[in-house]
């Protein structure tokens, strides 16, 4: 694929998200691919063979939309064979670079973004359905005048129809992760990584704590950003969060090293319209360090966590079940061990990026491939 240049954009993102610059522009990269990302970064640069071009970020989300302009702009420029974007604020964009260049445009969506738009706390309650029913119009809609909808799950996928839809799921890159060779019965600890959010739990999975045997020193350890702000003084006044340790966002091999030390992984979301049917990255990325996980007991949840034996399924609105099953876990050390080992395994034979790439690389012949024959 020498000469074909890929332009990714993303307008939400930063420049080193794990989906965009270390899965799929690094795959890109990989298989010999011209690879452009624009995104939110302090400075133009080339990192592991990306070329970065640099957005400023933004002071708010009204300016960020506004800045859209700016990305059509840039992306414009670059007159690449290929544009690949992931952000719903940017679909008049991709449908402008379909309209003004000769290029191949994939929209990437993450999530279910009508759904998501039902527990946004910044949208008015009243204006949530409506905003949700319009965007899903407009979302299928645009869709259908671009070449290809790259969805993160099959839930997502469902809701585009047709032939120009693949499902490339966002499993870690197991080959690069160590699986877990210690663990802490003595000091126990149980972690969680991702966006610290009232819809992720977090309220009850500090709660939890109240309720666990002090005699067994287990600690919560919290990874990532809280959103909004005002929630981290929410979280902090719970009399659980005395045994928690907050380590805010950390860089991904300290977060490695965070969980390797931990004892097991909690994704405890709670049952909103747009969570029942995710796959939250962290569930795997326990996985396949090694760890057995503590999961929300939706039924898809329980398909990853039940079927492979590799952890334990909660009602998430329940503090004193989540306590259960972290006191259980450190009470039966041989069998959390067999869990995590078990969803090791299943992490290397399913849920990993290495297998996932492989379908990337396939949307991409299969749109230079159209192109040619168009000409």
């Amino acid at each position: 694929m020498n000469g074909k240049k890929i332009c990714i954009l993303t307008s939400a993102h930063r420049a080193f998200d794990t989906r965009i610059f270390h899965r799929q522009a690094k795959t890109l990269v990989r298989a010999g691919y011209e690879v452009v990302l624009i995104a939110q970064h302090s400075r133009n640069e080339v990192v592991e063979g990306v070329r970065i071009i640099a957005l400023p970020t933004p002071k708010n989300r009204l300016v960020r939309i506004w800045g859209t302009w700016r990305v059509l702009r840039l992306a414009y420029k670059q007159k690449a064979d290929i544009y690949h974007f992931h952000d719903p604020e940017l679909l008049p964009v991709g449908m402008l670079l379909k309209l003004l260049t000769k290029a191949q445009v994939v929209y990437d969506v993450h999530e279910d973004y009508p759904k998501h738009t039902l527990s946004k706390y910044w949208l008015p309650p009243i204006t949530r359905r409506p905003a949700s029913f319009v965007f899903d119009i407009v979302e299928k809609s645009a869709s259908l005048c671009l070449d290809y909808v790259v969805v993160a799950t099959g839930g997502i996928a469902r809701r585009f129809k047709g032939d120009k839809t693949a499902t490339i799921q966002n499993f870690p890159t197991v080959e690069l992760i160590e699986p877990k060779l210690e663990w802490n019965f003595r000091n126990p600890t149980v972690i969680y990584a991702g966006f610290l959010e009232e819809q992720s739990g977090i309220t009850e999975i500090v709660h939890a704590m109240e309720y666990i045997d002090p005699l067994k020193n287990v600690t919560l350890v919290l990874c990532g950003r809280f959103s909004p702000e005002s929630y981290e003084l929410r979280v902090r006044s719970l009399e659980g969060f005395r045994r928690t340790e907050y380590l805010g966002w950390v860089e991904p091999e300290q977060l490695w090293r965070s969980m390797c030390r931990s004892n097991a992984g909690i994704v405890c979301y709670h049952p909103a319209p747009n969570q029942v049917e995710s796959q939250p990255r962290k569930l795997f990325e326990y996985m396949a360090v090694g760890l057995p996980v503590i999961a929300s007991n939706f039924p898809l949840y329980k398909e990853f966590v039940e079927e492979n034996h590799c952890g334990i399924t909660v009602d998430p609105l329940n503090p004193r079940e989540i306590a259960a099953a972290i006191e259980y876990l450190v009470d039966h050390p041989d069998e959390a061990r067999r869990m995590g080992e078990n969803g090791r395994r299943a992490a290397l034979e399913k849920y990993n990026w290495e297998t996932e790439s492989k379908k990337l690389l396939a949307v991409y012949e299969s749109l230079l491939q159209a192109k040619s024959r168009r000409k």
